[in-house]
């Protein structure tokens, strides 16, 4: 296996020694995780570049990606707010959009070392899941290029015309609510936590990294590190090519 030098050599070896089978679980968040910074500003970013958005949108935005940087998010309220913004949108227009957004500017802040962690679990056989408090049109692209079959994370709500009511399904994908919908997941499919993975950078999935037996924070921010360090949990410390991590504004800004 191919990794990045920053990739400890014990993660390949530890997951090829690990039981095979899809009653392992291998769950990974996305923004700041499978991907540098947070994949909503790439959509933001085009509708400021569009002249789409209101300068309310703009500003909100900025704010939002400040916040997410410095661990400081809110994810019912932003989420709500950019359900607001979207009001009337076709999803089906959306998707496309999303799909569109990751060929352009998401899919080169994949982090290249988690890639082949999300192979290496698929290689096991183990049932691989994208936990994600993102919404669908930022989640499934990425999934889909990575074959992540399993995507937990937030929906619009939508009409019967299929267009944003500008409100989110509930109960909203965050902190704990994030590992319930992970533990009904793993009861319906038979996945063993105490056997399974997770992979998170965010202080809301300590929740989650409670619960399964190979917990993996990546690139985690101060609440998770410190955390780590007090459980003994492995740190990865993950970038992409040429970059630095957690930059929240480039999607904006670039």
């Amino acid at each position: 296996m191919t990794v990045e030098p920053a990739l400890p050599a014990e993660l390949p070896a530890a997951i090829a020694a690990s039981p095979r089978g899809s009653q392992v679980g291998a769950f990974f968040d996305l923004d700041g995780t499978l991907v540098d910074g947070f994949t909503a500003t790439a959509h933001a970013g085009d509708r400021i570049r569009r002249r789409q958005a209101r300068l309310g949108e703009v500003t909100g935005v900025i704010e939002a990606a400040m916040r997410y940087r410095f661990g400081r998010v809110d994810f019912a309220k932003l989420l709500e707010r950019a359900a607001g913004y979207l009001r009337g949108e076709s999803l089906a227009e959306l998707d496309d959009i999303g799909e569109r957004l990751f060929r352009e500017r998401v899919r080169s802040r994949l982090f290249p070392a988690m890639h082949e962690v999300v192979l290496a679990h698929q290689r096991r056989g183990h049932t691989v899941v994208m936990c994600s408090s993102a919404l669908t049109i930022h989640a499934e692209p990425v999934a889909r290029f990575l074959e992540i079959e399993h995507v937990v994370c937030n929906h619009f709500e939508v009409d019967a015309d299929g267009r944003l009511t500008g409100r989110i399904q509930r109960p909203v994908i965050w902190g704990r609510r994030k590992a319930d919908a992970v533990v009904a997941l793993c009861q319906r499919r038979d996945i063993a936590l105490a056997d399974s993975w997770f992979y998170a950078d965010g202080n809301e999935d300590i929740a989650l990294m409670s619960l399964v037996g190979q917990p993996r924070p990546v690139n985690p921010r101060r609440e998770l590190a410190a955390r780590a360090a007090a459980e003994g949990w492995p740190v990865l410390r993950v970038t992409t090519p040429g970059r630095g991590s957690h930059d929240g504004l480039r999607g904006v800004l670039k």
